[in-house]
């Protein structure tokens, strides 16, 4: 992984085509929220496939928690759309085909010459793309569990989210005097809160 890829810096912004074709950008995907950040080797690993599969039960969590989930992998489009489909997932699948963001990232799986994937790793971002967490897959128990990713965006959401324990006497008073603009989504959005922190 390249040296400046660590907590606390500005993941890059890529732009993709996903499952349908359509590109996309990571921030637009990420909009506002925590997100979760999946670099397959593609739907070809039974590794990777076994992990998507943990992640689809996940995923029915993360839309109701306001968090994202991506995954890119260097299949073509049709592939990708075939591993998509294949484990069930309903979040969007990028296709690297053309292997950018496994050489921007300098994380090419030189150990496989067959598929020249990238060497697979889950990133926990905090809205803004900023790296929270980064875990290295090549060997699967390097890669999160469920709880583990869990832990995470309960951390970053409780950093993120000012409205993050109502029972406070100061937001109880700041509701009752209308000011929502501490609350969500009444008022500011994570863009601007992250403005204001950092």
């Amino acid at each position: 992984m390249r040296p400046d890829i660590v907590p606390g810096a500005i993941f890059p912004d890529y732009e993709l085509s996903d499952h349908t074709a359509k590109r996309r950008k990571l921030s637009d995907l990420q909009g506002q929220h925590p997100m979760v950040l999946f670099l397959s080797r593609g739907g070809f690993c039974p590794k990777d496939r076994r992990q998507a599969e943990g992640l689809v039960q996940l995923h029915r969590e993360l839309e109701v928690s306001y968090c994202r989930l991506v995954t890119i992998s260097t299949d073509n489009i049709t592939a990708t759309n075939e591993y998509r489909t294949g484990v069930g997932a309903h979040w969007p699948f990028l296709s690297d085909a053309g292997r950018v963001v496994q050489k921007d990232l300098d994380i090419a799986e030189y150990t496989d010459t067959a598929n020249n994937p990238m060497i697979p790793h889950v990133i926990v971002l905090e809205p803004g793309l900023v790296i929270y967490k980064i875990y290295n897959g090549y060997w699967f128990l390097g890669r999160p569990t469920l709880e583990e990713l869990r832990q995470d965006l309960r951390a970053v959401t409780k950093k993120r989210r000012p409205d993050w324990d109502i029972t406070t006497p100061e937001l109880k008073v700041a509701w009752q005097q209308g000011r929502k603009d501490l609350f969500y989504p009444y008022g500011k959005t994570y863009a601007q809160t992250i403005g204001e922190q950092d």
